[in-house]
């Protein structure tokens, strides 16, 4: 099975954020015609292809044969890699005994010269000296020395005969599970090249049976196209006019072109999913990109979730409150908001003034700039102050007018 060295360039990694969600928030806003699309075919085709998701879009069954294929490369590659640990196992074994043949081969050769040369010496010492001492404990111990070693020799010599055949029957089985991987791999692309050529007409045809069966309508479908329409309207709810309701606006617009970033982490993470289970090829990108993209998620939304009033609170008494005195809580509360904003803002200034001077990149082989992502800090907090002026504005207008009319 080949493997995936393709690390996300860093100019694609910002592009995919800026423009994904503009054309994401283009396409949402346009008036949904129903049936099939071509483009959204070739975009499943393209992303979600190994497994036919495209032909289950065009409600073509002819897709679930992709699936035990796919799930076939899956069981292969755990095969081989429980195959590549009994080939490391194995190495190591004929490893380490090899090293010890070669370490005790000469050493068990040059034994008996070694001990004839401490017999003479023994011979040639004054019978009953401290010399004639020291040469039999040294003769004693080097013929001690060759039986030992000569007993290890020969198990090493044994475990070397026995391991190599075993390493031998472990690499093939090992490239055997590589072999049935990649042609189920091959069999996939061939069928998805051949798809990427009937797409055109799957297309045409799923349309026809969709034109021809009668109109029904969905109960889910049009439960959850409901549920949509309310939150949407929900949210709306909170912009305002004038200077204030031009924040809410930016807060808002904000706040929805974050919100398609967690697309972008599906098919990220669909990526990682499938070089680390098929291409036994994990990567460090994916997911340094994906958790650095959802902190600036986080931070970018801030002002949105204050805008909608989404923010985790204890509201047990706040919620039955007249406007009059929840306006009255919030200019009390807000000196609050903005010791943390202030607090944020000027924090997260320093950490980017910082990075960006000395260019902070990150530890791993992406390699890829932080300083952007500390300046997104900067970014939440000015979004956020400007939604808690007009927060405030709003609240000092309620008191004011109540004032006004009491």
């Amino acid at each position: 099975m080949p493997s995936i060295d393709f690390i996300l360039p860093h100019w694609l990694y910002w592009g995919g954020l800026i423009v994904f969600p503009l054309v994401a928030m283009v396409m949402a806003r346009r008036r949904r015609s129903p049936g099939y699309s071509v483009p959204i075919a070739y975009m499943i085709l393209f992303t979600g292809g190994l497994l036919g998701l495209h032909r289950l879009y065009l409600r073509n069954m002819w897709g679930l044969i992709f699936l035990p294929i796919f799930f076939s490369i899956l069981v292969f590659n755990a095969q081989g890699r429980e195959a590549r640990e009994v080939v490391s196992e194995t190495a190591n074994a004929v490893s380490s005994a090899q090293r010890i043949v070669d370490r005790l081969e000469p050493k068990v050769a040059g034994a008996d010269d070694k001990i004839a040369g401490l017999e003479a010496d023994l011979a040639e010492a004054e019978e009953g000296s401290f010399a004639q001492i020291r040469a039999e404990k040294e003769l004693e111990k080097a013929q001690e020395a060759k039986v030992t070693d000569a007993e290890r020799l020969d198990g090493a010599r044994a475990d070397l005969e026995a391991a190599g055949p075993a390493l031998e029957n472990a690499r093939a089985a090992r490239q055997q599970w590589s072999d049935f991987a990649f042609y189920a791999l091959m069999l996939l692309c061939a069928l998805i090249a051949i798809d990427a050529v009937l797409i055109p007409g799957m297309v045409r045809k799923a349309q026809a049976r969709a034109d021809a069966e009668p109109t029904r309508t969905d109960p889910a479908a049009a439960a959850l196209e409901h549920i949509e329409h309310e939150e949407e309207k929900k949210d709306h709810d909170h912009i305002g006019t004038g200077w204030t309701g031009a924040i809410d606006r930016m807060s808002y617009f904000c706040g929805e072109f974050v919100s398609y970033w967690a697309v972008i982490a599906v098919f990220a993470y669909y990526f990682e999913v499938v070089a680390r289970y098929v291409f036994n090829s994990p990567t460090i990108w994916v997911h340094e990109g994906m958790f650095l993209m959802f902190g600036m998620q986080y931070l970018i939304a801030g002002a949105y979730a204050a805008l909608t009033d989404a923010h985790v609170k204890v509201d047990v008494f706040y919620a039955e409150w007249s406007p009059l005195r929840k306006a009255v809580v919030d200019l009390f509360t807000s000196i609050f908001f903005f010791i943390f904003a202030g607090t944020l803002l000027v924090t997260g200034w320093i950490f980017a003034m910082d990075a960006t001077v000395v260019n902070e990149i990150s530890f791993s082989e992406w390699t890829i700039a932080y300083w952007p992502f500390k300046w997104a800090i900067v970014v939440g907090a000015v979004l956020l102050i400007l939604q808690g002026i007009a927060k405030l504005a709003r609240d000092v207008d309620i008191v004011r007018q109540n004032l006004q009319a009491g």
